[in-house]
């Protein structure tokens, strides 16, 4: 199977341009083959671009920019050529075909981006981060993901084993010397203070992995409450389109729906929920069960009421959230306020209900509300912010294996269990950036990947 690969790396579609990778040893004398132009691209120099014509046989497919890129220094770190192509689908798929047809195979999910990690052009984590980089839906998830690809989580980890390398040859070469038992190599004291400070920003590390979660898949946002309080047109007001069907009827809306918004380079993704009510049919019993879930499982919580003629006579009933864990924020809104005689005025107070009325798009309150507990979910104490599963996994039996090393010091145990607890430590680390990991995790991780990437 040849080596050499090729792939659409534009979306998929017709467009004014496309770009076809081809990256591999061949990648240059296969492109070449296919290309006229001034210049034999063999003789290409590095990171130049040229403009000829992609002919075959006499017929010419397309007029095209090539680019030209030598090993090491590309993206593969691999000879590497990209065609840049008009955006027809026809030109597209022929263009593949062409390249299959002088020596290419088309390239697999991820394929790129796995070579670029194969030959240590990136770690695991950057190649992660390429992935959520072109999958960010806001600024903040953007300015995440790019923090993440330029090295921050690598970084630290890389600081963290190298210190915890130098102890675990240490504490080795004493078990080399198990012969003379009153030897000791690594200093007790020294290791007690670098596993307490280990320990530390693991911990740090972990728990930002809330805020970066938070930032990468959008902060959930139920709105709850009973029949006709006004929550589709809420949700029609905040995401500035129909998206839910309005009606007085009873009971409308049977199940969840979902729709996002960015607030201040935040994404936020809003849950309209089946009102709250006894109800004998089934369907819209499932509803209201879905409708508890979603306030359960949400990092904010809308309570909808309806206005009254003495709103301030008529507190809020407990919400669902107060009943459930406590898990996230909860916002008290009393909506259709154009109904009231008189607005009340605005409090300062984030426990106290705010006035809306969805109906006249009225909900500047609302918002401004949203954008303060949104800035504290999504805000990071550390230079370095996890937002990924497999990384908060990895540093979470990370920590658990120092916190053994901790034990194990302050019980004196013998450098052998203490060994093994430091290699647990570093093996777990070692699989965030994929300096220890398996063919099976690799091939889980890059078939998320799209195929031109």
């Amino acid at each position: 199977m040849s080596n050499t690969i090729c792939a659409i790396s534009t979306p998929y579609g017709s467009g004014g341009i496309a770009v076809v990778r081809v990256s591999g040893e061949q990648s240059i004398p296969i492109v070449g083959s296919l290309f006229h132009g001034r210049t034999d691209l063999r003789e290409a120099k590095a990171n130049t671009a040229h403009y000829g014509e992609i002919t075959r046989g006499g017929e010419v497919l397309d007029e095209v920019v090539v680019t030209v890129f030598r090993a090491p220094h590309s993206f593969t770190g691999e000879d590497t050529v990209e065609i840049s192509c008009h955006g027809s689908m026809y030109i597209q798929q022929e263009l593949l075909r062409w390249l299959v047809d002088a020596g290419c195979r088309l390239a697999k999910a991820g394929e790129f981006t796995q070579r670029a990690f194969l030959n240590g052009k990136m770690d695991l984590a950057e190649a992660e981060a390429v992935a959520d980089l072109i999958a960010s839906q806001s600024k903040a998830e953007k300015d995440l993901a790019l923090k993440q690809l330029k090295g921050s989580v690598s970084d630290e980890i890389a600081v963290l084993r190298d210190r915890l390398l130098r102890f675990t040859s240490l504490i080795e070469l004493e078990l080399d010397f198990a012969d003379h038992e009153e030897l000791e190599f690594a200093d007790r004291t020294e290791l007690k203070t670098l596993a307490e400070e280990i320990h530390c920003r693991l911990n740090g590390l972990t728990h930002s992995f809330q805020a970066g979660n938070a930032i990468k898949k959008g902060i959930a946002v139920a709105l709850i409450g009973e029949t006709n309080v006004g929550k589709s047109t809420l949700l029609n007001a905040l995401v500035g389109e129909e998206r839910a069907i309005v009606s007085d009827i009873a009971g409308t809306t049977r199940d969840t729906i979902e729709d996002t918004l960015v607030l201040d380079g935040i994404l936020y993704r809003f849950i309209d929920t089946a009102g709250l009510r006894e109800t004998e049919d089934e369907i819209e019993r499932l509803g209201i069960a879905r409708s508890r879930k979603a306030a359960e499982e949400a990092q904010i919580v809308i309570e909808i009421q309806g206005a009254t003629q003495e709103p301030h006579q008529d507190p809020p009933r407990p919400s669902l959230q107060r009943e459930g864990e406590g898990r996230g924020s909860y916002i008290h809104v009393v909506n259709k306020a154009d109904l009231l005689p008189s607005m009340p005025p605005p409090s300062d107070d984030p426990e106290a209900p705010i006035y809306i009325s969805a109906k006249n798009k009225d909900i500047a309150p609302l918002l401004a509300r949203l954008k303060a507990i949104g800035s504290q979910l999504t805000a990071t104490r550390n230079a370095a912010t996890i937002s990924n599963i497999r990384h908060y996994e990895a540093l979470t039996r990370a920590d658990e294996a120092i916190q053994r090393v901790q034990e194990g010091l302050a019980a004196g145990v013998s450098g052998e269990f203490l060994s093994m607890d430091l290699h647990d430590c570093l093996n777990a680390l070692g699989e965030v950036t994929g300096q220890i990991t398996s063919n099976e995790v690799l091939h889980s991780i890059f078939s998320h990947f799209c195929i031109g990437k």
